[in-house]
């Protein structure tokens, strides 16, 4: 039997093992960070099976409720850059606000959240909703037209602000580069 100098066993067991699959899921993470597109595809996939058990069950409604809040609150993360021009005194020292005026230097759009976390987070709740539909205890009640109603008028609300909140500031949420070839230049014949 081998041992290690202090004479203990090599570990094992239930916290090695788990040990183990943590480090497994994080490579298996780090080589899907390239490949976006499936990535999304495959969250998509998960989504529409999902909305597939809940429609044919007709059931678990507050648990689909649930699931749209929490993913519009991912996108609104997802939209919101990191450095938030409303807040004047975070981000004036730091030199990383967006830019607000036609001469101000070129400054890409940093999010709040970004995309790789957003599209983890969005699976993984997209996953808890659709275990909850294999337990009775999550399927509670509810008159669901209401809960329609009150996510569109909720989903309206909020994307309105945070439409306003662009306009004001001038920026869009992904990272546009100026043209640098076109203008100040002269063309070589």
């Amino acid at each position: 039997m081998d041992q290690t100098a202090s004479g203990a066993d090599a570990p094992s067991g239930l916290p090695a093992n788990l040990k183990r699959f943590e480090q497994r899921f994080q490579q298996f993470l780090d080589q899907t960070t390239p490949y976006y597109k499936e990535r999304w595809a495959s969250t998509g996939v998960l989504f529409l099976l999902y909305v597939v058990r809940v429609w044919l069950i007709a059931a678990y409604y507050i648990v689909t409720y649930s699931l749209g809040i929490y993913l519009l609150n991912l996108f609104l993360a997802f939209l919101t850059p990191k450095f938030d021009p409303a807040m004047e005194g975070d981000n004036e020292d730091d030199g990383l606000a967006l830019p607000v005026k036609a001469e101000d230097d070129f400054k890409p759009f940093i999010r709040r959240l970004p995309e790789f976390k957003f599209w983890y987070w969005a699976t993984r709740g997209v996953a808890t909703a659709f275990l909850c539909t294999f337990f009775p205890i999550f399927d509670v009640p509810v008159f669901w037209p209401i809960l329609v109603i009150y996510f569109l008028i909720l989903f309206g609300l909020t994307m309105k602000q945070r439409i306003k909140h662009m306009m004001k500031y001038k920026y869009l949420p992904w990272t546009v580069k100026p043209d640098y070839t076109s203008g100040g230049g002269t063309k070589s014949g």
